[in-house]
């Protein structure tokens, strides 16, 4: 337990154990490490060289007494022991020789008296540490798993590595957005603005074994990466498949897309500048012609629509034009409409005929006597007119005699019905032409295109491989796993 002071006190088998960094001498002038005080201790000085040291037999008693739970002490400031066995208590400061200590209080018999032995073999000092042969090993793994491959490593990038040169590009996929004349009369156009679509597609195509396999048979990239020949990790293999060179593109080229604002940027590395420049500029051209094939398989979608309503309209228009010429050629009619106007302008006239012959009748009727020759031929005049007016009114559909026969009333309903059919014809003929001219517009004007913000780069100095950093991972990837190896063995050896 801690007294509060710089000394720690111990309580072992009814003895306190002192942990004084103050060193004394038994008889035997052997150094004590260790201080044993009694548990009732008391106040004692160290004797001086004058004084002699009482006999350890003294102290105690040679019987061993059974182990009993000890009985917490009372703290004393200043306590003697002897090396391996109890020491005799001392007297005060002035007194010449010192009494053996006074049992415990409550304790009685002889054996109560005597103090317990305490067994100190559990202090005796550490030795001193050794490396042993596991120790060794553990260092000698550490030359083998991570020293030596570190070294071979360097040694292969800076005396076996080539120089690699790196050509930039960076480009995005715009798109055109202009509407109609009476869009940009109304103010609701739109400019133009980035197809994130197409720029997800076009990420994809640079990824491709189709582009691999078109630049390959223009530039032979099989070649130009292969120019190292000292150099077996980072150079080609001539002898690879298709497959092979995919792999080796996506090592040689990396593809940075940003997908916040669509844009991306290329970075080409080979043994020479020029042939990474080349490579560069034929990604970029093989982009630029993808995106427009996309954007010609748009137009030929639009125009194949409009094409189609137009070729519709036409022919419904045709086939109402078609069915109101037989009409006309059956009935002998070009315009129903106008014969009823000039039927109903002769019913007037022939109405307004009868109304003046009736007047002169009855005039004559008035003024003549009967059977007078003028009074027979008015009234032959206005039977004839009646005849006449019953005669046109058949002709309109009225009458007694409508009902044996198509007659005007019946062909002017079915003629207005067929015009209607031809004007609605037109009106779709005339808007699906308006439409297909729109699509040939739009066809003809380029609505995707491959915008390069950064053109293709010529590198004038090599900077790949990266050999610092690439020596440094490698070492942090070495000492993590030979820390893991380690760990695996001192665990495995705990559990033995």
């Amino acid at each position: 337990m801690y007294d509060g002071q710089s000394n720690c006190n111990f309580i072992l088998g009814g003895m306190r154990v002192n942990d004084e960094p103050k060193q004394s001498k038994s008889e035997g002038g052997t150094v004590q490490r260790l201080r044993l005080s009694p548990t009732k201790a008391q106040t004692t000085q160290q004797p001086t060289s004058g004084q002699k040291q009482p006999p350890a037999a003294e102290a105690s008693t040679p019987e061993k007494l059974p182990q009993t739970k000890p009985v917490p002490p009372k703290p004393a400031p200043n306590a003697a022991q002897g090396a391996g066995k109890p020491a005799a208590a001392q007297t005060g400061q002035n007194a010449p020789t010192a009494a053996p200590p006074k049992p415990p209080a409550g304790a009685g018999g002889p054996a109560a008296q005597a103090a317990p032995k305490t067994d100190v073999s559990a202090f005796q000092p550490v030795s001193q540490a050794r490396a042993r042969r596991r120790h060794w090993g553990v260092v000698l793994s550490f030359l083998l798993l991570v020293l030596l491959p570190m070294a071979v490593a360097g040694f292969y990038l800076w005396t076996r590595a080539a120089d690699q040169y790196a050509s930039t590009v960076g480009f995005s996929v715009r798109t055109e957005e202009v509407g109609s004349a009476i869009e940009i009369l109304g103010g609701i156009t739109e400019l133009s603005g980035s197809s994130s679509s197409d720029t997800d597609i076009l990420f994809e195509f640079l990824q491709s074994q189709k582009l691999v396999r078109d630049i390959d048979n223009a530039l032979d990239l099989r070649t130009i990466w292969s120019k190292a020949e000292n150099d077996p990790i980072f150079a080609y293999d001539t002898s690879g498949t298709i497959e092979d060179l995919l792999e080796h593109w996506l090592r040689k080229v990396k593809v940075y897309y940003d997908t916040g604002t669509g844009l991306i940027e290329l970075r080409v590395l080979a043994f020479d500048p020029d042939d990474a420049n080349a490579i560069a500029e034929e990604v970029f051209a093989a982009s630029s012609s993808m995106i427009n094939e996309l954007n010609a398989i748009a137009r030929e979608d639009a125009i194949r629509y409009a094409r189609e309503e137009l070729e519709n309209a036409v022919e419904r228009l045709r086939q109402a034009r078609q069915v109101l010429t037989q009409f006309r050629n059956r009935n002998q009619i070009v315009d129903p409409t106008v014969d009823l106007q000039s039927q109903a302008g002769l019913l007037g006239s022939l109405e307004a005929e009868l109304a003046n012959s009736l007047i002169e009748l009855d005039l004559l009727e008035e003024t003549s006597r009967s059977g007078d020759p003028r009074i027979v031929q008015a009234e032959r005049r206005v039977r004839v007119i009646e005849e006449r007016i019953d005669a046109e009114r058949k002709k309109l559909g009225f009458g007694s005699g409508a009902e044996d026969g198509d007659f005007l009333a019946n062909l002017v309903g079915d003629y207005e019905r067929l015009v209607v059919d031809r004007e609605f014809a037109e009106t779709a003929y005339v808007s699906a032409l308006a439409a297909y001219d729109a699509s040939l517009a739009e066809a003809r004007r380029q609505s995707r295109y491959l915008a390069a913000h950064v053109l293709p780069t010529l590198a004038e100095r090599a900077e790949y491989p990266k050999r610092e950093m690439l020596l440094g991972l490698i070492g942090l990837f070495l000492v993590l796993g030979w820390s893991i190896l380690v760990l695996i063995y001192y665990a495995l050896r705990d559990r033995r």
